[in-house]
Protein backbone atom coordinates (compact mmCIF):
# COMPACT_ATOMS: atom_id res chain seq x y z
CA UNK A 1 0.00 0.00 0.00
CA UNK A 2 1.10 3.57 -0.17
CA UNK A 3 1.80 5.35 2.84
CA UNK A 4 3.64 9.01 3.91
CA UNK A 5 6.67 7.44 6.10
CA UNK A 6 8.94 8.96 8.74
CA UNK A 7 12.38 7.90 8.51
CA UNK A 8 13.74 10.19 10.72
CA UNK A 9 12.13 13.07 13.81
CA UNK A 10 12.28 16.14 12.24
CA UNK A 11 13.25 14.82 8.67
CA UNK A 12 11.62 14.88 5.64
CA UNK A 13 8.07 12.87 4.71
CA UNK A 14 8.10 10.55 1.75
CA UNK A 15 5.18 8.47 0.38
CA UNK A 16 6.18 5.30 -0.78
CA UNK A 17 4.89 1.51 -1.04
CA UNK A 18 5.19 -0.37 2.37
CA UNK A 19 3.56 -3.91 3.50
CA UNK A 20 -0.03 -4.09 3.88
CA UNK A 21 -1.31 -4.44 7.81
CA UNK A 22 -3.25 -7.49 8.95
CA UNK A 23 -5.98 -7.07 11.31
CA UNK A 24 -5.02 -7.82 14.87
CA UNK A 25 -7.02 -10.22 17.59
CA UNK A 26 -10.27 -8.52 18.16
CA UNK A 27 -9.17 -5.44 15.78
CA UNK A 28 -9.33 -4.62 11.99
CA UNK A 29 -8.10 -2.95 8.87
CA UNK A 30 -10.16 -0.24 7.45
CA UNK A 31 -9.28 1.18 3.95
CA UNK A 32 -8.75 4.81 3.99
CA UNK A 33 -11.26 7.31 2.70
CA UNK A 34 -10.54 10.20 4.57
CA UNK A 35 -7.55 11.32 7.36
CA UNK A 36 -7.54 14.96 8.88
CA UNK A 37 -4.16 16.59 9.02
CA UNK A 38 -3.81 18.11 12.41
CA UNK A 39 -1.82 20.12 14.34
CA UNK A 40 -1.35 16.67 17.02
CA UNK A 41 0.68 15.15 14.02
CA UNK A 42 2.81 17.67 13.12
CA UNK A 43 3.62 17.46 17.39
CA UNK A 44 4.99 13.32 16.50
CA UNK A 45 6.96 14.86 13.85
CA UNK A 46 8.94 17.00 15.42
CA UNK A 47 9.39 14.78 18.55
CA UNK A 48 7.03 15.80 21.41
CA UNK A 49 5.72 11.78 21.47
CA UNK A 50 7.31 8.97 22.11
CA UNK A 51 7.19 7.13 18.49
CA UNK A 52 9.14 4.37 16.87
CA UNK A 53 10.85 4.53 13.53
CA UNK A 54 9.93 4.33 10.74
CA UNK A 55 6.59 5.68 11.59
CA UNK A 56 3.38 6.10 9.78
CA UNK A 57 1.34 9.13 11.08
CA UNK A 58 -2.30 9.78 11.28
CA UNK A 59 -5.06 9.57 13.60
CA UNK A 60 -7.91 11.07 12.18
CA UNK A 61 -9.59 9.07 10.09
CA UNK A 62 -12.93 7.59 8.33
CA UNK A 63 -13.36 4.27 5.67
CA UNK A 64 -14.52 0.70 5.33
CA UNK A 65 -13.60 -2.21 6.90
CA UNK A 66 -12.01 -4.46 4.45
CA UNK A 67 -10.72 -6.92 7.13
CA UNK A 68 -11.40 -8.52 10.53
CA UNK A 69 -9.89 -9.56 12.87
CA UNK A 70 -10.75 -12.98 15.16
CA UNK A 71 -12.94 -12.12 17.82
CA UNK A 72 -14.27 -9.06 16.50
CA UNK A 73 -18.47 -9.61 16.75
CA UNK A 74 -19.87 -6.25 16.10
CA UNK A 75 -18.30 -5.65 12.99
CA UNK A 76 -17.98 -6.72 8.98
CA UNK A 77 -16.33 -6.07 6.01
CA UNK A 78 -18.10 -3.03 4.13
CA UNK A 79 -18.99 -1.01 7.03
CA UNK A 80 -18.27 1.89 7.31
CA UNK A 81 -16.71 3.72 10.46
CA UNK A 82 -14.59 6.32 12.12
CA UNK A 83 -12.80 5.54 15.54
CA UNK A 84 -11.85 8.52 18.05
CA UNK A 85 -8.06 9.02 17.98
CA UNK A 86 -7.89 7.22 21.59
CA UNK A 87 -8.43 3.69 21.24
CA UNK A 88 -8.83 1.98 24.28
CA UNK A 89 -7.97 -1.82 25.75
CA UNK A 90 -11.68 -2.81 25.69
CA UNK A 91 -10.68 -4.76 28.81
CA UNK A 92 -10.09 -2.41 31.82
CA UNK A 93 -12.16 -0.74 34.28
CA UNK A 94 -12.16 2.62 32.56
CA UNK A 95 -12.94 1.13 29.28
CA UNK A 96 -16.06 -0.71 31.20
CA UNK A 97 -17.20 2.62 32.20
CA UNK A 98 -17.08 4.15 29.06
CA UNK A 99 -13.77 5.74 29.69
CA UNK A 100 -11.84 4.44 27.19
CA UNK A 101 -9.98 7.98 26.48
CA UNK A 102 -8.44 7.70 29.75
CA UNK A 103 -7.14 3.61 29.21
CA UNK A 104 -3.92 3.02 30.38
CA UNK A 105 -3.46 0.29 27.84
CA UNK A 106 -4.62 2.71 25.24
CA UNK A 107 -3.41 3.08 21.46
CA UNK A 108 -3.23 5.57 19.30
CA UNK A 109 -2.97 5.41 15.73
CA UNK A 110 -0.18 7.65 14.08
CA UNK A 111 1.45 7.52 17.87
CA UNK A 112 1.95 4.22 19.22
CA UNK A 113 1.74 2.01 16.00
CA UNK A 114 1.16 3.17 12.38
CA UNK A 115 -1.46 5.47 11.59
CA UNK A 116 -4.29 6.54 8.52
CA UNK A 117 -2.02 8.59 6.47
CA UNK A 118 -1.68 5.80 4.23
CA UNK A 119 -3.95 3.71 1.91
CA UNK A 120 -4.96 0.82 4.89
CA UNK A 121 -4.80 1.25 8.78
CA UNK A 122 -5.25 -1.25 11.09
CA UNK A 123 -7.17 -0.32 14.65
CA UNK A 124 -7.74 -2.76 18.07
CA UNK A 125 -10.80 -3.33 19.82
CA UNK A 126 -13.02 -2.56 17.58
CA UNK A 127 -16.05 -3.90 19.55
CA UNK A 128 -15.37 -1.24 21.73
CA UNK A 129 -13.78 1.75 19.97
CA UNK A 130 -15.52 1.87 16.16
CA UNK A 131 -18.23 4.16 15.33
CA UNK A 132 -21.03 3.55 12.57
CA UNK A 133 -20.94 6.85 9.90
CA UNK A 134 -24.41 7.47 9.51
CA UNK A 135 -25.35 7.14 6.17
CA UNK A 136 -26.06 11.18 5.47
CA UNK A 137 -21.98 11.59 6.85
CA UNK A 138 -19.48 12.53 3.96
CA UNK A 139 -16.27 10.34 5.13
CA UNK A 140 -14.34 13.57 5.20
CA UNK A 141 -16.93 15.29 7.80
CA UNK A 142 -16.58 11.71 9.83
CA UNK A 143 -13.26 12.24 9.36
CA UNK A 144 -12.99 15.43 11.44
CA UNK A 145 -15.00 13.77 14.57
CA UNK A 146 -12.23 11.58 15.74
CA UNK A 147 -9.77 14.52 16.95
CA UNK A 148 -11.05 17.92 16.52
CA UNK A 149 -15.14 18.03 16.86
CA UNK A 150 -15.30 15.16 19.37
CA UNK A 151 -12.00 16.26 21.27
CA UNK A 152 -14.23 20.41 21.35
CA UNK A 153 -17.32 18.44 22.13
CA UNK A 154 -16.33 15.89 25.22
CA UNK A 155 -14.75 18.80 26.38
CA UNK A 156 -17.36 22.01 26.72
CA UNK A 157 -19.81 18.77 27.59
CA UNK A 158 -18.99 16.48 29.78
CA UNK A 159 -16.06 18.03 31.36
CA UNK A 160 -16.74 21.91 30.79
CA UNK A 161 -21.04 21.12 31.60
CA UNK A 162 -21.37 24.33 29.25
CA UNK A 163 -24.67 25.55 29.28
CA UNK A 164 -26.83 27.34 27.20
CA UNK A 165 -26.59 31.15 27.95
CA UNK A 166 -23.51 31.21 29.58
CA UNK A 167 -20.15 32.48 28.05
CA UNK A 168 -17.12 30.96 26.23
CA UNK A 169 -14.34 32.22 25.26
CA UNK A 170 -12.00 30.03 22.72
CA UNK A 171 -8.66 30.74 22.47
CA UNK A 172 -7.13 29.54 19.55
CA UNK A 173 -9.47 29.27 16.20
CA UNK A 174 -7.97 25.97 14.34
CA UNK A 175 -9.65 22.84 14.32
CA UNK A 176 -10.46 22.31 17.92
CA UNK A 177 -11.63 25.57 18.29
CA UNK A 178 -13.31 26.58 15.28
CA UNK A 179 -15.25 22.67 16.33
CA UNK A 180 -15.62 24.94 19.54
CA UNK A 181 -17.75 27.66 18.52
CA UNK A 182 -19.90 25.90 16.34
CA UNK A 183 -20.93 23.13 18.98
CA UNK A 184 -21.42 25.77 21.67
CA UNK A 185 -23.44 27.94 18.86
CA UNK A 186 -25.72 24.65 18.80
CA UNK A 187 -25.81 24.60 22.69
CA UNK A 188 -27.28 27.83 22.63
CA UNK A 189 -24.15 29.32 24.19
CA UNK A 190 -22.28 32.75 23.58
CA UNK A 191 -19.25 32.55 21.85
CA UNK A 192 -15.81 34.80 21.84
CA UNK A 193 -13.31 33.48 19.59
CA UNK A 194 -9.68 34.82 19.68
CA UNK A 195 -6.70 34.37 17.26
CA UNK A 196 -3.36 35.17 16.29
CA UNK A 197 -4.97 35.79 12.28
CA UNK A 198 -7.31 37.75 11.02
CA UNK A 199 -8.85 34.41 8.35
CA UNK A 200 -9.53 31.83 11.59
CA UNK A 201 -11.33 34.63 13.04
CA UNK A 202 -13.78 35.49 9.75
CA UNK A 203 -14.62 31.88 9.68
CA UNK A 204 -15.74 31.79 13.69
CA UNK A 205 -17.78 34.68 12.81
CA UNK A 206 -19.37 33.06 10.07
CA UNK A 207 -19.98 30.06 12.28
CA UNK A 208 -21.73 31.90 14.82
CA UNK A 209 -19.20 33.65 17.13
CA UNK A 210 -20.46 36.37 18.40
CA UNK A 211 -17.30 38.35 19.07
CA UNK A 212 -13.87 37.70 17.45
CA UNK A 213 -10.81 39.17 19.21
CA UNK A 214 -7.11 39.78 17.01
CA UNK A 215 -4.42 38.19 20.01
CA UNK A 216 -1.67 41.24 20.02
CA UNK A 217 -3.95 44.18 19.18
CA UNK A 218 -5.24 44.75 23.07
CA UNK A 219 -4.78 42.62 26.07
CA UNK A 220 -7.37 39.41 25.96
CA UNK A 221 -8.55 38.75 29.39
CA UNK A 222 -9.37 42.81 29.67
CA UNK A 223 -11.32 42.41 26.28
CA UNK A 224 -13.38 39.59 27.45
CA UNK A 225 -14.15 40.56 31.36
CA UNK A 226 -15.38 43.90 29.41
CA UNK A 227 -17.74 42.08 26.76
CA UNK A 228 -19.00 39.66 29.29
CA UNK A 229 -19.56 42.18 32.33
CA UNK A 230 -16.88 39.91 34.44
CA UNK A 231 -15.44 37.28 32.32
CA UNK A 232 -16.88 34.02 30.55
CA UNK A 233 -18.06 30.80 32.51
CA UNK A 234 -16.00 28.21 30.38
CA UNK A 235 -12.59 29.01 28.50
CA UNK A 236 -11.09 26.81 26.23
CA UNK A 237 -7.19 26.91 25.32
CA UNK A 238 -7.25 24.99 21.79
CA UNK A 239 -4.05 25.92 20.74
CA UNK A 240 -1.40 25.37 23.82
CA UNK A 241 1.21 27.25 24.50
CA UNK A 242 1.98 29.54 27.60
CA UNK A 243 0.28 32.76 26.62
CA UNK A 244 -2.99 30.89 25.23
CA UNK A 245 -3.19 28.90 28.39
CA UNK A 246 -2.97 32.31 30.08
CA UNK A 247 -5.27 34.27 28.63
CA UNK A 248 -7.61 31.54 28.64
CA UNK A 249 -7.53 31.34 32.60
CA UNK A 250 -7.27 35.00 32.70
CA UNK A 251 -10.58 35.44 30.87
CA UNK A 252 -12.91 33.81 33.40
CA UNK A 253 -15.21 35.04 35.71
CA UNK A 254 -15.03 34.47 39.52
CA UNK A 255 -15.75 30.25 39.87
CA UNK A 256 -15.48 29.98 36.06
CA UNK A 257 -14.12 26.79 34.31
CA UNK A 258 -10.95 26.77 32.03
CA UNK A 259 -10.79 23.09 29.82
CA UNK A 260 -7.09 22.54 28.33
CA UNK A 261 -7.26 20.86 25.20
CA UNK A 262 -3.80 22.18 23.32
CA UNK A 263 -0.93 20.15 23.91
CA UNK A 264 1.80 22.31 25.94
CA UNK A 265 5.20 21.72 25.30
CA UNK A 266 7.86 22.07 27.77
CA UNK A 267 9.17 25.49 28.10
CA UNK A 268 12.29 25.73 30.23
CA UNK A 269 11.15 22.83 32.34
CA UNK A 270 7.24 23.42 32.44
CA UNK A 271 4.79 26.36 30.94
CA UNK A 272 3.79 28.25 33.90
CA UNK A 273 0.10 28.80 34.74
CA UNK A 274 -1.21 32.19 36.51
CA UNK A 275 -2.05 29.70 39.78
CA UNK A 276 -2.62 33.02 42.06
CA UNK A 277 -5.65 33.85 40.21
CA UNK A 278 -6.90 30.01 39.94
CA UNK A 279 -6.35 29.98 43.66
CA UNK A 280 -8.06 33.75 44.39
CA UNK A 281 -11.04 33.41 42.24
CA UNK A 282 -11.66 29.24 42.85
CA UNK A 283 -11.48 28.42 39.15
CA UNK A 284 -11.55 24.92 38.25
CA UNK A 285 -8.86 23.72 35.95
CA UNK A 286 -9.66 20.63 33.49
CA UNK A 287 -8.11 18.67 31.51
CA UNK A 288 -9.86 16.93 28.31
CA UNK A 289 -8.45 13.97 26.03
CA UNK A 290 -10.46 12.60 23.31
CA UNK A 291 -13.54 11.11 23.36
CA UNK A 292 -14.53 7.46 23.90
CA UNK A 293 -16.65 5.94 21.44
CA UNK A 294 -19.18 5.62 23.98
CA UNK A 295 -20.03 8.99 23.77
CA UNK A 296 -20.37 9.43 20.22
CA UNK A 297 -24.30 9.42 20.50
CA UNK A 298 -24.77 12.89 21.66
CA UNK A 299 -22.34 14.63 18.99
CA UNK A 300 -24.04 12.62 16.10
CA UNK A 301 -27.33 13.21 17.13
CA UNK A 302 -26.59 17.11 16.64
CA UNK A 303 -25.66 16.50 13.44
CA UNK A 304 -28.61 14.15 12.48
CA UNK A 305 -30.37 17.15 13.59
CA UNK A 306 -28.75 19.60 11.31
CA UNK A 307 -27.56 21.39 14.41
CA UNK A 308 -23.76 20.96 13.44
CA UNK A 309 -22.63 20.82 10.28
CA UNK A 310 -18.56 18.89 10.84
CA UNK A 311 -18.36 19.54 6.93
CA UNK A 312 -18.71 23.76 6.56
CA UNK A 313 -14.98 23.18 8.19
CA UNK A 314 -13.50 21.28 5.51
CA UNK A 315 -11.17 23.76 3.45
CA UNK A 316 -9.24 21.49 1.21
CA UNK A 317 -8.52 18.04 0.36
CA UNK A 318 -5.16 17.34 -0.14
CA UNK A 319 -3.00 14.01 -1.14
CA UNK A 320 -0.50 12.23 0.41
CA UNK A 321 2.20 13.91 -1.30
CA UNK A 322 0.59 17.10 -0.72
CA UNK A 323 0.36 16.59 2.76
CA UNK A 324 4.09 15.30 2.95
CA UNK A 325 4.87 18.89 2.24
CA UNK A 326 2.54 20.35 4.50
CA UNK A 327 3.05 18.37 7.53
CA UNK A 328 6.65 19.68 8.37
CA UNK A 329 5.58 23.62 8.06
CA UNK A 330 1.86 23.01 9.83
CA UNK A 331 3.02 25.00 13.03
CA UNK A 332 3.13 28.05 11.07
CA UNK A 333 0.24 27.58 8.55
CA UNK A 334 -3.00 29.23 9.50
CA UNK A 335 -5.26 27.47 7.18
CA UNK A 336 -9.23 29.17 8.08
CA UNK A 337 -10.77 25.08 8.12
CA UNK A 338 -10.03 21.64 8.22
CA UNK A 339 -7.83 20.11 6.04
CA UNK A 340 -8.76 16.56 5.07
CA UNK A 341 -6.02 13.66 3.06
CA UNK A 342 -7.69 11.48 0.16
CA UNK A 343 -4.75 8.82 0.46
CA UNK A 344 -6.36 7.80 -3.07
CA UNK A 345 -5.38 10.83 -4.69
CA UNK A 346 -2.13 11.40 -6.20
Amino acid sequence: MRAMVMERIGGPLAVREVPDPVPPAGGVVVEVRATGLCRSDWHAWAGHDDITLPHVPGHELAGVITATGAGVANWSAGDRVTVPFVQGCGQCAWCRSGNAQVCPDQRQAGFTHWGSFAALVALHAADVNLVAIPAGVPFAAAASLGCRFATAYRALTGRARLAAGEWLTVVGAGGVGLSSVMIAKALGARVIAVDRNPGPLDLARALGADHALLSGDREIPGQVHEITGGGSHVAIDAAGSEQTCADSILSLRRRGRHVQVGLLPPIGGHPRVPMARVIGWELDLLGSHGMAAADYPGLLALIEAGRLSPQDLIERVISLEEAAALLPVFDQASPAGLTIIDPRES
